[in-house]
């Protein structure tokens, strides 16, 4: 079983003089089956290899996963190099040499426990680290009490503990007076003392001490003066709590300190706040991103560690972090919907705020989720306080100073910023990282809107697209797309006639509506976060929920062309309108073809002595349609069947109809064939030698047929006659007996019945 413990300082004499020392905080609160390991904190002393150089050679440590280069006196400024490498507790190797970043802000009040400190760097479970810092050509003199402060996240909250994010390392903390081995050390010193301050010379081993040992003995709550960024005003009463404005701009979701495992014990000192937020600054924690975003939480609960046990904070200085996953995390408490005063931006604490992106973008562009999460948590924060998140607004400088740029401000002068910018542009440093500065435009379109790259994909639901109008039968579905996230919208309107009809969320990607007949225009508006609307062209829609029709109904007639025992040639007619747009006319039965809205006929065949329907559907653009068909047959009248007069001749070839046919060159002979029908065809020979032929019909001659031709043809249907409706009718032939040529040769008559 674990000592339940929130703060425990212990010190160990080693033979050789040095001093190795824990510090670690349990905020578990108490027992589970599977004991949460806590965070520790512990340093090891650079030796003065020279008056320009301190060293720490390759060394065997306690585990770590954040380490750091500290100096006494938060004032002092390192001019030089730092440079560290780690050994892996997964592999056991030792990493490529790693220079920290020096260029870290003062505080605004540093207080007298403060130490220096390079920007702590996040390298994974290690448990070796080598370390030199070179002082710069021509700088001052390297600070007194230079260590690499390292920091062990431990595993302190449930979520950890069920995904198994313990290292293999996993010691249990040592009591107070105990060696790593458990047995009692008789060298243990009182924690309440103070272990004095590590000096620059070397000894025989490296020092190992608190952090805290530089000033005097730690205690369980930090008081003010221990506190760098606290106000003066926070030792004599505790500060007001303003009320929280709303915001125009729904809240981010927001892991809070107790769900990352903050220990609240080690920050006692109230909250402070500003009167508002003016800014939201963006950081970048430097170090590493190859951390896993199940182990964010670790990373911040290190820097947390590191700020407020080595470099004696009064707790983590930004006011919010995000992992390259998009979380969000609570960072310096008093509550995040309140203007905490935090210790981010040096001279510009005052009227901001300020995100720190967990990770080293100087090579690596933060990614779309992380924009996405600092646009929304900036549009949020800076909405409490009506301020758009692409405008600009004076800050008064809290310190004389210059920013990477080389703008020099002036303590008490005002300066123009915008809503949101980068932590390089307030102070002389590389943060946020040279890509992610360059993505601050587009967190600022994102968070102030309006929404961009708003494009309807299709437009379905029964709709379908002829020219630039879609037709439907009333209902539609609308697919469009954004390259604004939708967790940054506010809502998208299917607009019918610039009027919402449907509303729909802000992740939605569809609506659907219902659309009254007629023509319509039809549009999808996206309202951002922050209420700027942006609204697509406008595309035309009809709304058509009446069939086609056929003014004039399928009907069926011969024509000319070859005959046969097997197929008479017919004309199929039609005509099909819509009240809007007809789209085609399909062939159903007895074969299946597809004709354009304006055609109205087509040349098909029929076999004879079978009864055929032709079956057609009209269909409309908008999904409608209407089949209408016609039923008939074609009967063959051999010749053999008419009534002849005059002189006529039996002819017999496979090429005539049924093998047989008449001829005849005597002038005034006649065939005269009765039937029931529509519509009748004269079936022939033709030659060179052919001649003419009357025709009458019901008595009257109505053509004078000429079957000449260069080439030899049988079977032709040369004469066609088509009634309205049917009808007994008589058609005679009557030879007429054209000079040099007189003959005329029958196969038959084909009528539809």
């Amino acid at each position: 079983m674990r000592r339940r413990t929130w703060l425990t300082l212990g010190a160990v004499l080693l033979g050789s003089g040095g001093v190795v020392a824990y510090a670690s905080a349990d905020p578990s609160g108490g027992h589970s089956a599977r004991p949460k390991r806590p965070v520790k904190v512990h340093g090891l002393a650079l030796k003065g290899a020279s008056a320009d150089r301190r060293e720490l050679s390759r060394t065997d440590t306690e585990p770590f996963s954040l380490l750091g280069v500290t100096w006494n006196g938060g004032a002092k400024r390192l001019t030089g190099t730092a440079q560290v490498r780690t050994r892996g507790v997964a592999t056991g190797e030792w990493s490529a040499w790693r220079a920290l970043e020096l260029d870290t802000d003062p505080l605004d009040r540093p207080g007298p426990k403060v130490r220096g400190t390079s920007e702590p760097v996040w390298v994974g479970p290690s448990d070796g680290v080598e370390a030199r810092v070179v002082r710069g050509n021509g700088a001052a003199a390297l600070p007194a009490g230079l260590r690499v402060d390292m920091v062990d996240p431990g595993v302190v909250t449930d979520a950890e503990t069920r995904t198994g994010a313990e290292p293999a390392a996993f010691v249990a903390e040592p009591s107070p007076g105990t060696t790593d081995s458990g047995t009692t050390d008789p060298g243990t010193t009182d924690p309440s003392a103070s272990p004095g301050e590590p000096t620059d010379t070397a000894s025989a081993s490296p020092a190992e001490t608190t952090p805290e040992a530089t000033a005097s003995a730690p205690t369980a709550t930090p008081t003010d003066t221990a506190s760098p960024d606290a106000s003066p005003s926070a030792t004599a009463s505790a500060p007001t709590v303003p009320i929280a404005p709303a915001s125009t701009v729904p809240r981010p979701p927001i892991l809070s300190r107790a769900e990352w495992g903050a220990d609240e014990s080690i920050t006692a000192d109230a909250a402070e706040y500003n009167s508002d937020v003016k800014v939201m600054f963006v950081h970048h924690t430097a170090g590493s991103n190859d951390y896993t975003c199940d182990q964010a939480p670790s990373v911040i609960r290190s820097i947390y560690t590191y700020d407020v046990q080595v470099l004696g904070w009064k707790d983590i200085g930004y006011s919010f972090l995000v992992d390259k996953c998009g979380t969000l995390y609570e960072g310096r408490r008093g509550g995040t919907d309140l203007p905490v005063f935090g210790a981010h931006t040096y001279g510009w604490n005052r009227e901001s705020a300020a995100v720190a992106v967990i990770g080293d973008q100087t090579q690596t562009a933060a990614t779309d989720a992380t924009l996405t999460s600092v646009a929304h948590l900036a549009a949020w924060k800076l909405g409490q306080y009506g301020a758009d998140p692409a405008g600009t607004v004076e800050l008064t400088a809290g310190a004389t100073q210059k920013n990477l740029s080389g703008t020099a401000f002036t303590t008490g002068s005002r300066y123009t910023f915008d809503r949101i910018s980068g932590h390089r542009d307030g102070y002389n440093t590389e943060c946020p990282g040279g890509l992610l500065y360059d993505q601050l435009p587009a967190v600022r379109t994102l968070a102030a809107g309006p929404v961009q790259g708003l494009k309807v994909t299709s437009v379905a639901g029964g709709a379908t697209l002829t020219g630039s109008t879609y037709y439907t039968k009333g209902a539609v579905t609308v697919t469009w797309a954004t390259t604004t996230p939708g967790t940054l919208i506010s809502k998208f309107e299917l607009l019918a006639d610039g009027r919402a009809v449907t509303t729909a969320p802000g992740t939605a990607t569809s609506a659907s509506a219902v659309l009254p007949a007629g023509g319509h225009t039809l549009a999808v508006r996206a309202v951002h976060q922050s209420g700027r609307a942006t609204t697509t062209t406008a595309l035309s829609v009809v709304a058509d929920a009446t069939a086609p029709l056929f003014p004039t109904a399928p009907r069926l007639s011969l024509r000319t062309g070859s005959v046969s025992t097997t197929a008479v040639p017919v004309t199929l007619a039609w005509k099909a309108t819509d009240d809007r747009a007809l789209r085609s006319v399909r062939l159903l039965s007895p074969t299946a073809a597809t004709f354009g809205p304006t055609v109205t006929t087509s040349s098909r065949t029929a076999r004879p002595g079978t009864t055929t329907t032709w079956s057609l559907r009209a269909d409309d653009y908008a999904g409608n349609y209407r089949t209408a068909s016609v039923a008939s047959t074609p009967v063959i009248l051999q010749e053999t069947s008419a009534t002849r007069s005059g002189s006529w001749t039996a002819r017999s070839s496979s090429s005539y109809l049924g093998g047989k046919s008449y001829s005849s060159g005597s002038k005034g002979a006649s065939l005269t064939w009765t039937f029931t029908g529509r519509s009748a065809a004269w079936v022939v020979s033709r030659a060179a030698g052919s001649g003419q032929a009357y025709v009458y019909v019901d008595g009257v001659r109505t053509a004078t047929v000429d079957l000449k031709s260069a080439t030899t043809l049988y079977r032709q249907a040369i004469w066609t006659k088509t009634w309205s409706s049917s009808a007994k009718h008589t058609v005679k032939i009557v030879v007429v007996g054209t000079s040099g040529r007189p003959t005329v040769t029958t196969d038959g008559l084909v009528h539809l019945k």
